[in-house]
This record gives structure tokens, sequence and C-alpha cells, in this order.
């Protein structure tokens, strides 16, 4: 077993930040100097990972028996943070905007824009509630109608067809002896 690591801060010494941290702002204060494509990618990544730490205690509070929900960042030519298979976060053009959407058959819609991740993380907070109370109307099983007390007995189908088939081949047969009879 590992001791739990302790730090050690001295009266005028800032507080130790985590690398993570650092490392996130170093990549969005890079890609803010620079025009590259490269790193403005990278820019994107960053501000979609601060948002996906931001979103930790939200999805920390949803029940693990609730599987509507695969968070994660997906890497392609545009960055998303995706929340569900529908709903994802992608940055704006000027690349500074979050823009939460989603896929609806009608096409895409735009459910929050904001460059503040306090806005997008309340947007994302509305949209899982909405889509836990939608699971759980479509888990309640409707109640089955009652009976009728005197309904009748249901008739079988098989019999009048039985009636009108053998009522037919006699109607032709009758027709086929009429024209033998005739013809002699």
């Amino acid at each position: 077993m590992s001791e739990p690591e302790t730090s050690v801060t001295h009266p005028g010494q800032p507080r130790p930040v985590r690398l993570r941290d650092a490392l996130l702002r170093a990549r969005i204060e890079a890609a803010d100097r620079t025009g590259v494509v490269v790193d403005l990618r990278d820019a994107e990544v960053a501000r979609l990972e601060i948002l996906n730490d931001a979103l930790d205690p939200l999805f920390a509070q949803v029940p693990d028996k609730v599987d509507l929900f695969d968070r994660g960042i997906s890497q392609g030519d545009t960055p998303r943070l995706w929340i569900d298979v529908v709903a994802h976060i992608v940055m704006g053009r000027d690349k500074r905007m979050y823009r939460f959407v989603q896929d609806t058959r009608f096409g895409r819609i735009v459910l929050a824009e904001s460059h503040d991740t306090a806005v997008i993380v309340d947007a994302v907070t509305d949209y899982v509630a909405r889509r836990m109370i939608e699971r759980e109307r479509a888990m309640v099983v409707p109640p089955e109608p009652q009976a009728a007390a005197a309904e009748p007995p249901r008739r079988s189908r098989v019999w009048p067809f039985v009636f009108g088939f053998v009522l037919g081949a006699a109607a032709l047969f009758g027709v086929a002896l009429l024209a033998a009879l005739r013809s002699w």
C-alpha cells in the first residue's frame, strides 16, 4: 500500500497546480499565439477537455444503471465532446465558443452556445435530466385495460369459410352435372 501524497507548502509559495491543468493552459496559450491549424485543433481539443472535466461532477451523479450516456472526446477532423449518441459539443468558428448540438431526424439543432463553460454545463445538465425522464417514461409499463365482465365468447372464423367452400363446390358440381345432362 502506498502512502497518500502530501504536499508541503511554505508560506509565501503558491499552491501546487495539477500538471494536466497547466498543460491544457499551455496548449491554449500556444494556440492563441500562433495561427497554425494544428495548434487551433489542439486548442479545440484542450477546451473540450476542460469542459469534459467540468462535467465530471454531473456524470458522477448519474446512476450506474442508466446507460444512456457515453461521454468522450472524438479526435476527428472536427473534435467533439460526445454526451450521448445524438448530442455533442463542438467549438464554434472562432474556436472559443462552445456549441452544444443535437442531431434529430429533422436535422441538427443548437441547444446552447456560449463562451462560458458554466453556461454549457447548465445546458448539458438540463439535457441529461430530460433524457433521464424520457427513459423513465419509456420504462414504465402501462396498466392493462380491464376486460369487460360480460364479453361474449369469440366465434371461430374457420366454420364460415368451410361452409362457403362446401356450398361453392356443390354449386360447381351441380352446374357441371346440368351441362353433362344437356349434352346427352
